[in-house]
């Protein structure tokens, strides 16, 4: 039962999810491509955090943050990617209220923690760089532990910001989300009722969490920069650079998209646009970041080839 009629209005206790296409042939492909991202993302990530968990050579910060980022990723992935795939396969992909809340809540909790896990990462590089002498005090296994904390308090809060916000909504029959999932512009359209203060809200809490973990990173690699600048031998500023062009890539990736969907204006594209640019940072992303990792990383490529040829002479 989708809406419940409570006098002149008709109550809202289900949605359904438009998708990405009503073509027929479409689905069947787009399915067989999420599908085969999907199941890369999980193994991908899945691999990385089992590495970095047995490999004692990767029992360094820079690797904790990075098998956390992973986990983020498969959770971030996994919030939408299984229900998307559903609605390839199905005539009418509805979802309950309650299930609704939870896959909102859950991507950005997800989203916000990838936010705060770069900006830790960066840091992380920003001190082994310019502090290398301190590196052990001031990345510190109570510091690492109180990163990780502050970046899941910080998930907690964004996306109790998000779910409190949509619990404020009033629905009056519009029940078709004209996304592929339960994201918070779309459901704000189909409120019946004045938005602006449920739609501030989770606005200033997203946008402050982006603001604040840009500017960390981006002075991180400003400071970054001036240093290896200042480095006499080439064979050194190669070195260090190296150690953070994984993680540009990856900064890149995920501020740029989330640029394109909640700062530029949103009569500067179509809600097709804006679907497509969030399948490629809530499917694919999550997918690219163990190959970024793995491809750019020497140790994490060492690391994988001890393994394996301890379990091939085993």
């Amino acid at each position: 039962m989708e809406s419940l009629v409570d006098g002149n209005h008709t109550a809202v206790t289900g949605f359904i999810l438009l998708g990405l296409t009503d073509d027929p042939v479409l689905r069947v492909i787009l399915f067989m491509m999420i599908l085969c991202i999907y199941l890369v993302t999980i193994s991908g990530n899945l691999s990385t955090i089992i590495l970095i968990r047995f490999s004692s050579q990767l029992h360094h910060p820079m690797y904790f943050f990075l098998a956390h980022l992973a986990s983020a990723d498969i959770g971030y992935s996994s919030s939408v990617t299984p229900n998307m795939l559903v609605n390839f396969l199905v005539e009418r992909n509805t979802i309950s209220y309650l299930g609704c809340t939870i896959q909102l809540g859950s991507a950005v909790f997800f989203g916000t923690a990838e936010c705060f896990l770069l900006a830790a990462m960066a840091y992380d590089r920003f001190v082994a760089i310019c502090s290398p002498l301190l590196y052990p005090t001031k990345m510190s296994i109570q510091v690492c532990v109180q990163l990780f904390v502050v970046t899941y308090i910080g998930g907690f809060l964004n996306a109790s910001a998000f779910t409190f916000s949509f619990f404020s909504l009033s629905f009056c029959g519009l029940n078709q989300v004209n996304h592929f999932f339960c994201d918070f512009t779309p459901l704000i359209e189909l409120s019946c009722f004045d938005t602006s203060v449920p739609a501030a809200v989770p606005s200033f809490s997203a946008g402050s969490i982006i603001v604040v973990t840009v500017f960390v990173i981006a002075v991180s690699y400003i400071c970054i920069l001036t240093t290896i600048l200042k480095m006499r031998s080439r064979e050194g500023r190669h070195k260090a650079f190296s150690t953070c062009t994984s993680h540009l890539t990856a900064v890149t990736l995920f501020y740029g998209t989330i640029t394109f969907i909640y700062v530029m204006p949103k009569s500067s594209y179509s809600t097709d646009q804006n679907k497509v640019v969030s399948v490629f940072y809530m499917v694919v992303i999550p997918m690219l970041n163990p190959i970024i990792y793995s491809l750019r990383n020497k140790e994490i490529k060492g690391a994988l080839k001890r393994e394996l040829g301890r379990k091939i002479l085993s």
